[in-house]
């Protein structure tokens, strides 16, 4: 209830009312059935943006340090995850990552959306990078599309570092469903989903026409200078 809530009364309104948000492929979602939408990740904003232009309700899986800040900020982005239907995850690797796959499989397993980034954090500098490979194992293992959906401009609204969003249009593109049936009872070959995965990113990559690096975005964010 919370999520629909949220979602036709109180943000999705303000919203659509403010960004004018714009979508193309909205019909490539099933009406029914579990689904992973695979997005680029350019803002935090996305996972507000995408639930509000999708008619089906969506989850995402999410790193817990949105989910724990302090003071009103911290209370923000925490109400607007919650909102946007974002379940936090441990993504320290080892135990959690695999915690967070089983999450991700129980999402599919009741029948609904799941949304994940397969380049496992915001682009640093718009760029897409290569692609982890969990999304390939879950699609696998809950014999499900992947659907590819490409953020347009959100980090021209809310680029890294920014907490108040610009007024910018920003759009969504989704793209038509991966079928990976072929691979069935292979989601424990690391080749076979590294294929799936590499797949999934150039799909991607062709639907947004964004430049593509093949190392993670993480690796490029190490190299950065840390922010004073």
């Amino acid at each position: 209830m919370f999520y629909w809530l949220m979602k036709y009364v109180v943000i999705g309104p303000a919203v659509k009312a403010i960004f004018r948000p714009w979508i193309v492929g909205r019909s490539n979602v099933p009406k029914n059935g579990a689904a992973i939408l695979a997005s680029n990740h350019l803002s935090v904003s996305d996972s507000v943006f995408l639930p509000v232009l999708v008619d089906r309700r969506m989850s995402f899986l999410a790193k817990s340090d949105y989910f724990t800040g302090k003071g009103i900020k911290g209370w923000a982005t925490r109400f607007f995850m919650k909102a946007s239907g974002q379940i936090a995850i441990d993504r320290s690797g080892g135990k959690a990552s695999e915690a967070s796959l089983n999450t991700g499989l129980q999402v599919l397993g009741r029948g609904d959306v799941l949304g994940i980034y397969p380049e496992g954090t915001r682009s640093p500098d718009g760029k897409l990078y290569r692609g982890r490979t969990g999304i390939a194992r879950m699609a696998l293992e809950a014999k499900v599309p992947v659907i590819p959906v490409v953020m347009v401009d959100t980090d021209i609204a809310m680029p890294i570092g920014r907490t108040v969003p610009r007024i910018v249009r920003v759009g969504i593109v989704i793209g038509e469903p991966l079928d990976f049936s072929r691979y069935e009872g292979m989601e424990n070959d690391r080749y076979i989903l590294r294929s799936v995965t590499d797949e999934i990113m150039v799909a991607l990559q062709r639907l947004g026409e964004q430049q593509y690096d093949d190392v993670y975005a993480s690796s490029v964010k190490d190299r950065m200078p840390r922010r004073s």
